[in-house]
Order: structure tokens, then sequence, then C-alpha cells
């Protein structure tokens, strides 16, 4: 292009043989000419015009990690107040936050950590939710808890929870063993919650078709391809309610979350950013 516009030869690495000159460094670039100073002047301008061309053009797009949270989230925890504390993670929205807040329960294998480990937390903050992550009684930091020992008991607890840390317009995301809380509070209190997604939960059986179909909350019922018991088994139940949507995760198993994360989060943050 310089060469073009004034008409002198450039080389790159060294100097052109039988032709004299001054020569201009340029960075790296070795540039011999055969032109008056007048000439140089000119295309030493040329070079820096493109220099700064170059300098200002925009780079590629950077690559994001929102799926997964990032460094600037921060992660609370605590108890809660009582005689029988629940353990709970805690993280805050770090925008303008949104009207629901997300509950995040666990199943029999895992705790509040695994939404941690997950970037569930972490990503849930980036979007501007307040989520809170639960360990059951007798998981994680949780002690167990005579609550738990009746449907009614394990109701109350979840109540109680909601209320000690102020959770209002709940969304309860709910895997495996914890359906075993969570049915029971749906049944009960659906008033109280925004939105539910339930993952293969166990105990839908202990329902009835007409105790689903009075529940009007707008769920979401997540399942792992692979998971051909527990999921079938509630996906049967969970259809009565009369306010859901379906989504299967391919090739994932019961725990569709851990085996599909990246889908799991987009699935879960659609239903979330479209809720009334």
């Amino acid at each position: 292009m310089v060469a073009a516009l004034f008409g002198c030869w450039f080389r790159v690495g060294g100097a052109r043989p039988g032709v004299s000159g001054p020569v201009i460094p340029v960075g790296p670039t070795v540039v011999q000419t055969s032109m008056s100073r007048f000439q140089v002047a000119l295309l030493g301008l040329g070079l820096l015009l493109m220099l700064l061309l170059y300098v200002g053009l925009p780079g590629p797009p950077e690559q994001t990690s929102w799926l997964w949270g990032g460094p600037n989230v921060t992660i609370l925890a605590g108890l809660t107040p009582g005689n029988s504390p629940i353990f709970y993670r805690e993280v805050l929205p770090l925008h303008r936050a949104r009207r629901v807040e997300v509950v995040l329960l666990h199943g029999k294998a895992f705790n509040s950590h695994t939404w941690e480990q997950l970037g569930t937390l972490q990503l849930l903050a980036q979007r501007g939710y307040r989520a809170v992550a639960l360990d059951l009684p007798g998981f994680g930091n949780s002690a167990p808890s005579k609550e738990a020992n009746t449907e009614a008991g394990r109701a109350e607890l979840l109540e109680r929870v909601l209320r000690d840390l102020e959770v209002h317009n709940a969304v309860l995301v709910s895997p495996s063993l914890s359906g075993r809380y969570a049915l029971p509070f749906l049944i009960q209190g659906h008033h109280q919650l925004r939105g539910f997604v339930p993952i293969a939960p166990s105990s839908t059986q202990n329902y009835t078709q007409e105790q689903f179909w009075a529940v009007k909350t707008p769920t979401l019922i997540l399942y792992g391809e692979l998971d051909r018991i527990l999921a079938r088994e509630s996906l049967r139940q969970l259809r009565h309610l009369p306010n859901h949507s379906v989504v299967k995760l391919r090739d994932a198993g019961h725990a569709c979350y851990l085996h599909k994360p990246q889908d799991f989060h987009l699935v879960l943050l659609a239903f979330l950013d479209h809720l009334p």
C-alpha cells in the first residue's frame, strides 16, 4: 500500500543489493529507500498512519465464560436460626436484581456445594438473581432433624427456611431426593412459589392427579434421556401439573445437570428469564 502511494520499494529483514540510500528502522522491519528526503518524510507519515489504523482496528471477539460464573462473585455461607439450623450458601445479584429468587435443593449424593462447583450460583448472580443453595437435614453441614421424619415436617421446615432467609417470589429447583421436601411444600404452599423446577424428583407417587391439577405454579420439568426409572415415573405424575413444560437433556443420566451443565444452565435461565 505504501509502495503504491509513494513509488518506493521496501524489504523486510534486510537491504536490496546495489541500492543505496537511508535506512529507516520501523520495529523489526528495515526499510531501505532510494528517494529524496521529502519522500522519506511522506513514507514515514504513511507508515505512522498505517500503524494507527492497525491499532484502532477491533480485535477478535472475547470468549465469555458466563455459563460458568466468574471470579467476581462472592458466595456467602451461614446457618438459619433456631434449634434445627440449616446450612446455606447464598449469592446476591451483581447488578439490578430480578424479581424472582432461586432456591436450590440437592439429591442424595450431593449438597449445596454441588451448585457452587457446577458454577450455578455464580451464573445466577451474574444474571441478576439472588440464589440460595441449602444443605438438607443430615447432608453437608446440616445436622439431622426430627422435622425430616414426616411429610408435614419437611414442608414446614422448607417454609421456615424461606421465611428465615427472607426469600420472596421463590423458584424452587428440586432434584431427586429433595422431592421429599419440595413436593409437599408445592402441594400445600404453591401460592408462595413463582416457579418450580423438578429434576426427576422422588415421592411423586405420593400425590394424586387432583392434587397436581390444583397447582398453578409455572413448572419446568427437566430430566436426563438416560434416566429410565425415576425420570419416567416422576414425569408420568408431574404431567398433571396444568402449567408445565418438559425438557429432556440428551445423553444425560439421572443427575442430568452434572452430565450436561451447559445445557442445563441455558434451559434454566430461559425459564427464569421468562417468568412473569
